[in-house]
């Protein structure tokens, strides 16, 4: 047998592993490479011909030239990253020790259920930025009041997505569980808790958005530093590069949390692989 088998294994090709070049072009998302390749060669078109709407929006390569010159070796705008960076971490990590919490005793405690949630769906809709005021009195420094408000964001996303997670947890589910003679423990760490993790995942991607949000308008109204006043300095001074500079900074640095995020999802969901 292992004759007749020797020509058949002679000739199978020699299956490589491919290079780590290979495998990362492989991997890489081609199509939106060019979509954003797109998108900026049309900026840089619009601003040079002067279209209507676009006259006075800075050239790519004048927004290059000044962060080359300026930004890109000034400590004071990386120190804005570490500001910003802070900031929506310190809030958005608090609203999720605080929120899931609070989100898994409202669906699963019918009395807490009926005293807290008419409270949290009054407050619920009351933006963000129409807590400043509020916090400024309330809290001792700008800096608590700005993660506050980046903590009041993500903060009620997450309860209502949790509370919704846990309610829509089919009760046969519980029924067969207690009839078996499962414990509230087991019920909660084996049924409950894995059902409401996706929808964990749901509002860490969206408050993490939310909060990115919230801190850059807290510091264009109430800060001196971070990645929100260097935009609004730039618009102040009516220096059209330091505003699309800052604007650019503030969507990669909500991308790196994003990226961040996903990694945290990954490791909470790994049956998704």
């Amino acid at each position: 047998m292992n004759d007749e088998l020797a020509p058949v294994l002679a000739a199978a090709p020699v299956m490589r592993r491919p290079s780590p070049l290979r495998r990362w072009a492989k991997r890489m998302n081609w199509r939106g490479t060019i979509c954003v390749a797109g998108f900026l060669l049309l900026w840089e078109l619009l601003a040079r011909l002067g279209v209507s709407g676009f006259e006075g929006i800075p050239t790519l390569a004048e927004v290059s030239r000044r962060f080359w010159d300026k930004y890109l070796t000034s400590a004071k705008y990386w120190q804005s990253w570490i500001v910003s960076f802070e900031r929506v971490g310190y809030g958005f990590v608090v609203s999720q020790i605080l929120g899931i919490p609070l989100g898994l005793l409202l669906g699963t405690r019918r009395m807490f259920h009926e005293f807290v949630y008419p409270v949290v769906e009054l407050l619920r809709p009351i933006p963000p930025l129409a807590w400043v005021p509020l916090s400024i009195l309330f809290w001792p420094t700008a800096e608590l009041s700005i993660v506050f408000i980046t903590f009041i964001g993500p903060f009620f996303i997450i309860v209502i997505n949790v509370h919704d997670g846990v309610r829509s947890i089919r009760k046969e589910h519980l029924w067969l569980a207690r009839s078996l003679g499962a414990k509230p423990g087991d019920i909660f760490r084996r049924i409950i808790l894995p059902s409401v993790i996706p929808c964990i995942a749901v509002g860490m991607t969206i408050g993490i958005a939310v909060a990115w949000n919230v801190v850059i308008a807290a510091e264009m109204i109430a800060s001196d530093a971070g990645l929100g006043r260097l935009t609004w300095e730039g618009y102040v001074s009516h220096t059209g590069t330091t505003v699309i500079i800052g604007m650019i900074s503030i969507g990669l640095a909500g991308y790196l949390s994003t990226l961040l995020v996903s990694y945290a999802e990954k490791k909470m969901m790994p049956w998704q692989k």
